[in-house]
């Protein structure tokens, strides 16, 4: 014999339990799209910057300082900062961007 609790059927109007847990998934990918996909892009295009640095670029500091390149090691980033040309060490980490040169006429 079976239980009279398994002959019962489920109301015509019982939600399925799989359409509660769409909206969450819906704000996850709209979360993931906005706000994680992006920030992972600018994270590796920072690498990617960090990698090709080479002697003689123009960068920007996270501290806001500009200087041109003079030496490079794997974890440093020797600078010349005008005008009087000093040089100063900073980690490869705070180099922030490469700074679009002004041109002379």
């Amino acid at each position: 014999m079976i239980p009279s609790l398994l002959l019962q059927a489920s109301p015509a109007g019982a939600p399925n339990p799989v359409l509660n847990f769409l909206p969450l998934v819906l704000v996850f990918g709209i979360f993931y799209f906005l706000l994680l996909r992006p920030m992972q892009k600018q994270r590796k295009e920072q690498q990617q910057m960090l990698a090709g640095l080479q002697n003689g670029q123009v960068v920007v500091t996270s501290g806001g300082l500009i200087g041109t390149v003079v030496s490079l090691t794997d974890d440093t980033v020797t600078i010349r900062v005008k005008p009087d040309n000093v040089k100063l060490m900073i980690s490869r980490s705070a180099v922030s961007g490469l700074a679009a040169q002004e041109e002379t006429k």
